[in-house]
Parts: structure tokens; C-alpha cells; sequence
């Protein structure tokens, strides 16, 4: 298969979507891959690395584009990307289409297949391309909430762990989950006061096991919601319906309680947020107000480690790469039923029921679209 890897164009956007070793391990398959110039270069993984093992390095996207069977990425295509793909061309990266309508309809009209990171799944029940992001996302988000807290960000200028004699921030995670756990795991490392919660009983049960007296868990409903956001100096939005739209679970009255100066930081933006008052931001303009509130809603908050990152994704989706190369897309997901949870686009049909319902779309299952009989 000829495999193509274009270099990242979303603002501050450093990833790349196949490392040099992951290239090796197509070559020595006898795949073809094709680079665009300098798509590693900002985070080290030079040209020169690529050719070394056998890609090819080509001067633009559109020749990446133009040469390719499957386009390996990192994070959703942009306007001009969706432009470069062609009917039956297989599209594997991150897509988050449930609050994208108008990337959904791109998609759909360009006639390819998009596999989604995210709603690859694995034998456990996890989302193993989703975890490693979120990893990196729940742990940036308390370094990311404790810089948002500081005076001179707009925050209430407070320093998360305090110091003896002065109380410690109140940090409240909404979600259970790989961020959540993740951002907890790190604002107690800093030694802030860290309340998480979820709807889950058992999953509440684990973290309270993992952790010890150090975390406050607290089962999830609007009352306790609403308790312990406004009360809090810092929130992490950490929720997740696998490949849907983000549930609201932070309201603008909420948010109009909260001190002045506290800080949300909406990891959940990727699939439109948790909060009523989030919109997506970037990098270069991180933050926003609303109601006194610092609103931090970087859609790609990975990026801002980008090395970290890529090497964390390559690990995940490598193997799903490999399958998919060697066995073509169709044969790739009717073999692999957790590869083929990941099938959002299939040749003009919606084939995620989730993003169906987000947008009012009809959709058709991937096992209908694959000729799988029920």
C-alpha cells in the first residue's frame, strides 16, 4: 500500500502522524510511505530520519495527497485537506465529527473512508488511540489550570499546592475517566485539595482504592455538580460519550456563581465541551473570560507537547496501520471488529450512530456498509 503522512496545518499543530521507527515498520513490509517535507521537523524527527528508512520525502501535500492510498494524521482535516482527498481513499486520524458538522458533510461528500482514532476500540471496552491523548490532555490540563490561576493569566492568583499557612487550591475533576484520573493524579501530586467525580459507583470505587484518602470522590449528579464547581478554584472537564457530542454538564448559571478569577479548563472541547460557556481555542489565544471565569479550551492541547505526544500515538495506532496496509481498509475492519468501531465515513454514508444523532443525520452501521451479515 502507499501510505501518505502530511505535515500538520492546525494552528500550532506539531505532531506528525507516523514517526521515522513506524515508517520502518511499513518499509520493511515493502509499503510505500510518503512524507511531506519537513512534517517532524519542529519536533526533531528530520527529513534525513525518513529517507533513512525508506520513505520518500515529497514537496508538498498535494503530492502526499496525490500519491497516497491512506493518509495517516494526526488531527482532523482541514478545509483544504478534505479538498485533496479522493473517492475510495482511506482517511486514519483523529476526525471528533459529532460537534463538525460542516466536517462531517466535507467528509461525506469527498467520498472516502474516515476511520476515527477516537472510536477505535479495544477488547477491555477502552479506546486505546483515544488513551494515550488523553493521557497527555489530563495531565497537561493541571499544569495548563495552574499557570491560568496565576495572577498575571487573569486568575485568582493562587498557587495550586499553597504552602503551610495558606490553604491549597480546590481542584474538581468532572469525569472518572483517562483524563480525569490523569488530571487528578497530577494537581494531588502538586498538593492541591482534589474532588473528582462521576456517575460511575464502581469506577468511583477504584479511584478512591487507587488513591486513598488523598481524593475526594463524589457521585455525579447536578446537585453535586453544581456544589462543587462553584465552590472550586479550578475545574477539568474530563467527560466523554465515546464519538458524541460532550454532555453540558457546566451551566452558565454555574459558571456565573463561580469565584472570580477561577479557572475551567474544558478538556472535553474536542467533542464541543462541557461547559455551556466553552468554544474552542488555540495555542496562540489559549484563554478567555466569561463572567470573571478563565475559560482555557485548547481543541488540541496535546500538541502543546507535541514530541511527548507523537511518540504516545505511534505507540497506539501502529499496530491498526499495519493492519490496515496490509490487508487493505474493507478486509482491515471485516476482520478486526474494534478496527471497524473506528469507520465514521464510508463512501458517502454516515456509519457512526452517535454522530448521527448529534447532527439529525441518517447513518448506516459499518457492518452494513462492509456487507457483514448481522
Amino acid at each position: 500500500m502507499r501510505i501518505g503522512v502530511p505535515k500538520e496545518i492546525k494552528n500550532h499543530e506539531y505532531r506528525v502522524g507516523m514517526t521515522p521507527a513506524a515508517v520502518r515498520e511499513l518499509t520493511s513490509r515493502r509499503h510505500e510511505v510518503f512524507v511531506e517535507t519537513h512534517a517532524g521537523e519542529a519536533i526533531g524527527l528530520h527529513d534525513e530520519m525518513y529517507t533513512r528508512v525508506g520513505a520518500k520525502i515529497l514537496p508538498s501535500a498535494d503530492e502526499v495527497f496525490a500519491h497516497a492510498d491512506m493518509i495517516v494524521k494526526v488531527k482532523e482535516p482541514q478545509p483544504v485537506e478534505i479538498k485533496r482527498l479522493r473517492p475510495g481513499q482511506t482517511l486514519f486520524t483523529y476526525l471528533h465529527l459529532a460537534p463538525d458538522p460542516e466536517q462531517t458533510a466535507a467528509l461525506l461528500a469527498s467520498g472516502c473512508i474516515g476511520i476515527a482514532y477516537e472510536t477505535v476500540t479495544d477488547s477491555r471496552g477502552g479506546l486505546p488511540l483515544l488513551a494515550p491523548m488523553s493521557e497527555v490532555a489530563g495531565r497537561m490540563s493541571i499544569q495548563a489550570g495552574a499557570h491560568c490561576l496565576e495572577i498575571a493569566q487573569g486568575g485568582r492568583g493562587m498557587l495550586l499546592g499553597g504552602v503551610p499557612g495558606v490553604p491549597a487550591a480546590k481542584v474538581v475533576v468532572l469525569g472518572g475517566g483517562v483524563v480525569g484520573t490523569n488530571a487528578a493524579r497530577m494537581a494531588m501530586g502538586l498538593e492541591a485539595h482534589v474532588t473528582i467525580l462521576d456517575v460511575s459507583l464502581h469506577r468511583l470505587n477504584e479511584l478512591d482504592l487507587q488513591f486513598g484518602a488523598m481524593l475526594n470522590t463524589v457521585f455525579s449528579t447536578i446537585d453535586s455538580i453544581e456544589e462543587n464547581v462553584v465552590g472550586a478554584d479550578l475545574v477539568i472537564g474530563g467527560v466523554l460519550l465515546p464519538g458524541a457530542a460532550a454532555p453540558k454538564l457546566i451551566t452558565r448559571k454555574m459558571v456565573s456563581q463561580m469565584k472570580k478569577g477561577s479557572v475551567i479548563v474544558d478538556v472535553a472541547i474536542d467533542q464541543g465541551g462541557c461547559a455551556e460557556t466553552s468554544h474552542a481555542t488555540t495555542h496562540a489565544d489559549p484563554t478567555y473570560k466569561v463572567d470573571g471565569v478563565v475559560h482555557y479550551c485548547v481543541a488540541n492541547m496535546p500538541g502543546g507537547v507535541a514530541r511527548t505526544s507523537t511518540f504516545a500515538l505511534n505507540n497506539a495506532t501502529l499496530p491498526f496501520t499495519i493492519a490496515l496496509a496490509e490487508l487493505g481498509p474493507e478486509a482491515a475492519m471485516k476482520k478486526n471488529a474494534h478496527l471497524r468501531a473506528g469507520l465514521n465515513v464510508y463512501k458517502g454514508a454516515l456509519t457512526y450512530g452517535a454522530v448521527g444523532e448529534a447532527q439529525k443525520l441518517p447513518s448506516k452501521t459499518a457492518e452494513e456498509v462492509l456487507g457483514i451479515a448481522a
